[in-house]
């Protein structure tokens, strides 16, 4: 029985981000972007528990990117799309240029699944963390913290990230995972460091300090990546 519990919450991953894809559709994009934390949420229970409980799986593996692709890659694409067609672009194909993340997102994971090196960190960026990048767009321009709102609804701002965030899915930039092994200081200083600072930057900035915290995590993994050397 217990083999099954991680591809369950696997399940609810990919339900999460159809609902998530339902609510981006019909302009509900705060909804939408809850879709896509909820999301994480999920893919991070269903690896913790295939951990703890020993139920590692091929059609494990194989659900969770194909659920991966729908909640991280389809779903941000859509709002993306939405946020163009809200900015009033004259550029009839621009908003097209957001399903690049969908193909990008789907070349990250099918990559992920044949790397041997990913074993333990990741190579280039993972698609939750993208996903959630792109799906706090609407939220930070609900809430306009420190006038970002109206810089990112700029349709050249909105395409720059679109080819920026798609590069960077199948960058060789070597990037740390917050798998835990132990609980130790020792090993783990740069997890810890990211999480306190997101702590402080969320506090600080609310919604606005999601795409400081991608990257701060990119600099801290660019760090810890050059003292190894």
């Amino acid at each position: 029985m217990k083999k099954h519990i991680p591809n369950t919450i696997t399940c609810l991953n990919l339900l999460t981000g159809c609902m998530g894809l339902v609510w981006a559709f019909e302009q509900h994009l705060n909804w939408a972007a809850y879709a896509i934390a909820v999301s994480a949420l999920f893919d991070f229970l269903d690896g913790m528990l295939a951990r703890l409980l020993k139920a590692y799986s091929e059609i494990g593996k194989e659900l969770d990117s194909l659920a991966d692709v729908v909640s991280f890659g389809v779903l941000p694409s859509v709002i993306v799309f939405q946020l163009f067609k809200q900015s009033g672009t004259e550029i009839t194909w621009l908003p097209y240029l957001a399903f690049s993340i969908a193909v990008f997102s789907a070349l990250r994971l099918a990559k992920f699944n044949v790397d041997t090196r990913q074993a333990e960190n990741f190579i280039g960026l993972p698609t939750p963390a993208n996903a959630l990048l792109l799906g706090s767009f609407p939220l930070i321009i609900t809430s306009d913290e420190l006038g970002i709102g109206a810089v990112i609804q700029q349709p050249h701002v909105l395409a720059i990230f679109c080819v920026l965030m798609s590069a960077l899915l199948v960058a060789e930039i070597p990037l740390f995972s917050l798998k835990f092994k132990h609980w130790g200081l020792k090993g783990n200083e740069f997890k810890f460091a990211l999480i306190i600072l997101s702590l402080f930057l969320f506090l600080m900035l609310k919604f606005a300090a999601v795409p400081f915290i991608i990257g701060v995590y990119i600099l801290l993994s660019m760090i810890q990546t050059q003292l190894k050397k």
